[in-house]
């Protein structure tokens, strides 16, 4: 189902609005993660998520799912945004929020490697080629040295990454058998709030400090804002859109997240090097030439094909 021009328009922007939900998201992240510890940030974050996500779902009249694709789709929550949220606040301690989005920017092309592996989808030479241009923009990124980033930092970034990007690989296997998106985002929280309540409890018994030495009022708020904007707003706007709009178009919000995590950590002081700055345009070109590319491919066959959905911001990481 192809929009009409205005409805066109609001898709895009709700898109964009989820990009920056995102971007801005893993900044804000970055401010509570200095007085809360992750566990502790990400129980916060889903539980204020969670809370939101329900009364959409109460005000639209939705139920949870039911179906086997359903209760299937909502335990990918373990996944994301349980174990990949639970890394990339782990691996925040010890990076930018600057490079924390920019690695989350391989995501579509990890999708794509993934996607072919497990899939059998073809990725064609363009596309293949293009994605070794944008890892080698990264790497000029990451390695160098004003980054300010630990290896662990960015190792645990990097997990989370792969395991996000696998999750919107199962999760393409699923979404066609149910049309509920609210309630599957809010299974999918539920699940992951309590995995982490799990592990945070399992933490604290093992002796983890999982409390914060000492919580401003500034604090609380970044936690509270994060989650609303992370989880809440961004997939809200994500999925709306996602109703009319194409999966190859919508995986193009994906790249945007990063031009506003970059423009939300330089309010905040972060700066990238003039290396950094050419990485991080060598990026941007080359997934531009993956999008167009990829959505030239695409053949919207049916209604259902439309809404297939590619899950994840990130935020950003998020995606």
């Amino acid at each position: 189902m192809i929009a009409p021009p205005p409805r066109r328009a609001r898709n895009i922007a709700l898109l964009a609005a989820a990009a920056a939900s995102w971007g801005f998201g893993t900044v804000v992240s970055k401010q509570a993660v200095a007085e809360l510890p992750p566990l502790t940030l990400l129980v916060s974050q889903l539980g204020i998520s969670v809370v939101v996500m329900a009364v959409i779902v109460r005000v639209r009249g939705e139920r949870l799912p039911a179906t086997r694709e359903g209760r299937l789709l909502g335990r990918l929550g373990l996944l994301n945004p349980g174990l990949a949220y639970a890394l990339s606040l782990i691996g925040l301690t010890g990076i930018t929020a600057s490079l924390a989005v920019l690695l989350w920017a391989t995501e579509p092309i990890l999708i794509l490697a993934l996607a072919a592996a497990l899939l059998g989808e073809r990725v064609g030479g363009l596309v293949s080629a293009a994605s070794a241009v944008a890892i080698a923009g990264l790497v000029l990124v990451v390695a160098e040295p004003a980054t300010g980033g630990s290896g662990v930092g960015v190792a645990l970034t990097v997990a989370g990454v792969v395991v996000c990007a696998l999750y919107t690989v199962l999760t393409r296997r699923w979404i066609l058998g149910t049309d509920a998106t609210f309630p599957i985002v809010l299974s999918q929280q539920i699940h992951a709030l309590g995995l982490i309540a799990g592990v945070t409890v399992v933490a604290a018994a093992l002796g983890q400090a999982v409390l914060p030495a000492r919580l401003t009022l500034a604090g609380a708020a970044s936690a509270a804002v994060s989650g609303l904007l992370y989880y809440a707003l961004a997939y809200s706007c994500y999925l709306t859109a996602l109703r009319e709009v194409r999966a190859p178009i919508a995986a193009a919000a994906f790249y945007l997240i990063p031009v506003f995590g970059i423009a939300g950590a330089w309010l905040t002081g972060e700066r990238l090097g003039a290396t950094q700055w050419v990485g991080a345009a060598i990026v941007v070109a080359s997934v531009v030439v993956i999008t167009t590319r990829t959505a030239e491919r695409a053949q919207p066959s049916s209604a259902a094909a439309s809404t297939q959905i590619p899950m994840t911001p990130s935020a950003s990481s998020r995606r």
